[in-house]
């Protein structure tokens, strides 16, 4: 039997509830800011829950279905951009810094030849999966490997005391793959997930979805099953992030899932996991038409609509401000007695 989530403490959650109602202010005026102290608190069995400290983890890895052209950028753009997340030049890299939150980056399957760069942990499962259109993804070993990947990230952040887990991915193709992963696991039609990526036009969309369809019908006797369809149809980021979605539920961290990639990641954990969903967060809802989909599978409400379809956890970094807002207002609001208003009713 597959091992479950760790038990949200509903005491801790229901005296959050109770403080929330004696604050200085109408029940409810501040809507989901309240409710997310209250989820927080339960996840975090404490009446007063934080967002301190924060752990983020860009997972990075490459894609065999790239040699299908399904990007608009270049494969070895991935090698590029982790260099980059590693010198802090990139989106997320600023985000960390400026939410002050630790940012690990992790090589789980790019094409790098030799060492990988200053700064970068290595936990290559391979370098790069196969093409998903033509064979299956990865093998067993590869799969476990690239969990195993996730897992350990949130091991080291769980000893560090990390409060709040986010896990980020990088990965050219990688668009594609989560597509194919969420059509396998949603039994949903090619054209209502695919999307852009990284900025592909109408032509390329078709070419993209063409690749999915090629791959599903491939694939499709094995989907029932969510880790195979993941070992199949995903990459080793995709594989890391639910992974970790997994190591966090089991563990009791709570995570805040960023975008359309990172989505499917936590629908597989939700999926092999009993009660993982109960520890997700959502950050926001991006731009990439498979999002809502998923979103919904996972009866999510994310925190924020800006149009988002980076990647990297930015959207995630970027709801953060909210949830410890959230968390201050809980904690430092007057109640009525302290600030002697009256009440409602008198």
């Amino acid at each position: 039997m597959r091992q479950p989530a760790a038990t949200i403490d509903t005491r801790a959650a229901a005296r959050a509830r109770e403080r929330q109602s004696q604050l200085t202010k109408p029940g409810g005026s501040l809507a989901r800011l309240e409710d997310l102290a209250i989820v927080l608190a339960g996840m975090q069995g404490t009446e007063r829950p934080r967002a301190d400290k924060v752990h983020v983890v860009v997972y990075a890895a490459d894609h065999g279905v790239a040699a299908e052209r399904v990007s608009a950028f270049p494969q070895s753009v991935t090698q590029q951009m982790v260099k980059n997340i590693a010198g802090g030049g990139a989106a997320i890299s600023v985000l960390a810094a400026e939410t002050g939150a630790t940012l690990e980056i992790i090589d789980v399957g790019t094409l790098q030849d030799g060492a990988v760069p200053a700064g970068v942990i290595d936990e290559r499962a391979g370098r790069g999966t196969a093409n998903l259109a033509a064979t299956a993804a990865m093998t067993s070993v590869q799969l476990a490997a690239a969990l195993d990947a996730g897992r350990a990230a949130v091991e080291r952040a769980t000893t560090a005391g990390t409060q709040l887990f986010i896990g980020g991915e990088m990965g050219i193709g990688n668009t594609t793959a989560a597509a194919a992963l969420a059509c396998g696991l949603l039994a949903a039609p090619v054209g209502a997930l695919v999307g852009p990526g990284t900025g592909l036009d109408q032509a390329g969309m078709a070419r993209k979805a063409g690749v999915i369809s090629r791959a599903l019908q491939l694939h499709g006797k094995y989907l029932d099953d969510p880790l195979e369809a993941l070992r199949r149809l995903g990459g080793f980021e995709i594989a890391a992030l639910a992974g970790a979605c997994t190591t966090c539920a089991r563990n009791g961290v709570p995570t805040l899932i960023d975008g359309f990639i990172a989505s499917v990641a936590a629908l597989v954990s939700a999926r092999t996991c009993p009660g993982a969903g109960e520890w997700f967060l959502y950050a926001h809802r991006s731009a990439e038409p498979g999002h809502a989909k998923v979103l919904e599978a996972l009866r999510a409400k994310p925190l924020l609509d800006l149009g988002m379809r980076l990647g990297e956890g930015t959207g995630a970094l970027a709801a953060l401000p909210l949830i410890r807002l959230a968390c201050a207002l809980h904690a430092n609001m007057a109640t009525f007695d302290e600030a002697g208003v009256s009440t409602a009713d008198g």
